[in-house]
């Protein structure tokens, strides 16, 4: 008997025994996953403070950057409010009807793909305006009750200007997208993020009242897209045009 209860003693202590090594075991995993989780809690809080504050900065500028106010203007004969003031550059030194970074210049304009991008230029806050005529080779002016519309006498190149509006159209044989770098070549004027036209210095570029950061060569014309360009100071806030109210 007594050599019974001594056994079950022993097992009874070995039980327990291993149940406090289990415990411990439990502890020790318990421990380690809490100092792991503190380790990823830290990790992502860091992570996601910095983020917040660019997030923030972002969205802050976004929303600032954002146009509000529409070009206005006497309303030109395209129903888009006139540029005026001095000329950023002539329209004179544009292609003669050679081909220009693969676009052609042909006797009748183009209807396939047929679109319209507003280029405003503003040096030191003041407007200059983008001149009629450009990518249109030997230009005619038709006079209209708001102003003259100029069509061509030789051809019309893919990217052309009609009126002094800031109206770049786009007429070509097929849809493509074209930049805002290749209306320039056509102009043979300088396009850069220092270089604009006859305008030189630092630019703020903006694309559909946002601020765009990169090459100003490389902008889309896309469809009823506003594109700013402020050379110099103070930057003009970006402005939208309303197409509501033209055919274009």
């Amino acid at each position: 008997m007594a050599k019974t209860q001594q056994g079950q003693r022993k097992r009874m202590s070995a039980r327990k025994a291993a149940q406090a090594r289990a415990r411990r075991r439990e502890r020790n995993r318990i421990l380690r996953w809490v100092v792991v989780g503190v380790v990823v809690a830290a990790v992502v809080a860091a992570f996601v403070v910095a983020r917040g504050g660019s997030t923030s900065k972002s969205a802050t500028k976004s929303q600032t950057d954002v146009a509000s106010a529409v070009v206005t203007g006497p309303p030109g004969p395209e129903g888009i409010p006139l540029q005026q003031g001095g000329l950023l550059a002539p329209a004179s030194p544009a292609a003669t009807g050679d081909p220009v970074d693969g676009i052609q210049c042909q006797t009748n304009e183009q209807v396939v793909y047929h679109i319209h991008t507003h280029l405003a230029v503003f040096v030191n806050g003041v407007l200059r305006p983008i001149p009629p005529g450009i990518g249109i080779v030997q230009p005619v002016a038709t006079q209209t009750a708001n102003g003259p519309l100029y069509g061509a006498s030789t051809c019309y190149y893919w990217l052309h200007v009609h009126a002094q509006d800031g109206v770049i159209h786009v007429e070509s044989p097929s849809v493509t997208n074209y930049t805002l770098g290749q209306f320039f070549a056509i102009w043979n004027q300088p396009l850069s993020s220092n270089a604009v036209g006859s305008a030189s210095g630092p630019t703020t570029v903006f694309v559909d009242g946002r601020r765009y950061s990169g090459d100003p060569a490389s902008i889309t014309l896309a469809s009823h897209r506003d594109i700013q360009i402020d050379v110099g100071t103070p930057v003009v806030p970006p402005q939208k045009v309303n197409w509501s109210g033209t055919s274009l």
